[in-house]
């Protein structure tokens, strides 16, 4: 009998660990209906957000968002780049075992 075993960082290659938590590589499509993941772009998560990419709305709205996926506080999610363009990298104080396990649950098969 096999048993099936937990997600980890090596299944996603839009996860990177680094010393302070992981870092998610990410393709951010903004002005949709609504929020939602929408699987992998690449070796991006693609993210479907429904918020204007108008005076930095879209990049809070992401944060926000993740935040309230992932249960952590706002603060715990921070922009490393790509403030102005579709592609970004947003990094995360959390294990990145915590986070595959959370892509395993929301990215679609």
């Amino acid at each position: 009998m096999v048993t099936p075993s937990a997600p980890s960082s090596r299944d996603w290659p839009c996860l990177h660990v680094t010393r302070s938590g992981t870092v998610l590589d990410l393709h951010v499509a903004p002005n949709a209906k609504r929020t939602q993941c929408m699987g992998l772009h690449g070796a991006a998560l693609r993210i479907r957000l429904a918020a204007p990419p108008v005076d930095g709305a879209a990049n809070e709205a992401l944060q926000r968002w993740l935040a309230d996926q992932l249960g952590v506080a706002r603060q715990a999610v921070g922009l490393v780049r790509g403030d102005s363009s579709r592609l970004k990298q947003v990094s995360l104080a959390l294990p990145a075992e915590q986070v595959a396990q959370w892509l395993a649950r929301v990215v679609p098969d």
